[in-house]
């Protein structure tokens, strides 16, 4: 079954919901720590199944050991395991992340590659990292849709869609030019923050009364929530119908 047919956004609309995102939160950035981008696609490969928070304290230690691929594959598979064993699937990961960092030097001279196609074909990196990484690392408008953007997505009525891919095609035609750059962390800022899953938090929401949810909250809002992340410098009861399946990770 399809998502819960709501009436469509509206141009206006649309360019006022990334109006007020901006406005709260003039330069979002991702909350995972990276150096360069060969950090930041480790990092991402990491976070699969696992919160930033988590990913910033196992990669402290190896990001100041191996910050690039050459670095990686001297520091080994037994290594790379030991830094990030306090994270899910650390044994898999680990073993991507010395099979990308191989490829890495193999076939693009150590660098990361600003292309789709070639980033996909990296062991552990789908299109979901690599939206990220294109997107972080190389200013490309791309929207990585995870489990706070599917949800912001369908909830609101922005850009419903039954898999990722269609929320991602969707906010793709759906998000103003102007704001496609930022459109990424604004959404899973304001999914992590605001609209949270099982409680969103409707009395904080700058977009409360354009958001097509049926059911938002009216408790007051708890102190101090916000949706601000460290800039890039400074690093309820569910709608009628059958819900789509979010993606995993």
């Amino acid at each position: 079954m399809p998502p819960v047919s709501r009436k469509p956004f509206t141009r206006a609309e649309r360019t006022a919901f990334f109006e007020r995102l901006a406005a709260h939160t003039p330069h979002p950035a991702t909350e995972l720590a990276y150096t360069n981008p060969y950090t930041l696609l480790v990092a991402v490969v990491l976070s699969a199944q696992a919160t930033d928070k988590g990913v910033n304290k196992a990669s402290a230690g190896l990001f100041a050991r191996a910050d690039t691929p050459a670095k990686m594959l001297a520091l080994g598979e037994a290594g790379v395991t030991e830094h990030i064993k306090t994270i899910g699937l650390f044994r898999a990961k680990a073993r991507n992340v010395i099979a990308l960092s191989a490829q890495l030097i193999e076939r693009h001279g150590g660098e990361v590659p600003a292309d789709r196609e070639a980033l996909e074909a990296l062991p552990g990196v789908g299109r979901k990292t690599a939206n990220v990484v294109l997107n972080t690392a190389f200013g490309l408008p791309t929207i990585a849709v995870d489990t706070h953007i599917f949800r912001v997505a369908n909830r609101t009525g922005l850009a419903p869609g039954r898999t990722p891919r269609a929320v991602e095609d969707g906010l793709l035609a759906a998000v103003p030019g102007p704001f496609l750059k930022d459109a990424h962390h604004w959404l899973i800022l304001h999914g992590r923050y605001v609209c949270k899953a099982r409680a969103p938090d409707c009395p904080a929401c700058v977009v409360r009364d354009l958001c097509r949810f049926p059911d938002k909250t009216d408790r007051p809002a708890e102190a101090a929530v916000t949706t601000r992340a460290p800039t890039a410098a400074a690093r309820a009861p569910r709608p009628r119908g059958r819900r789509p399946s979010p993606p995993r990770g």
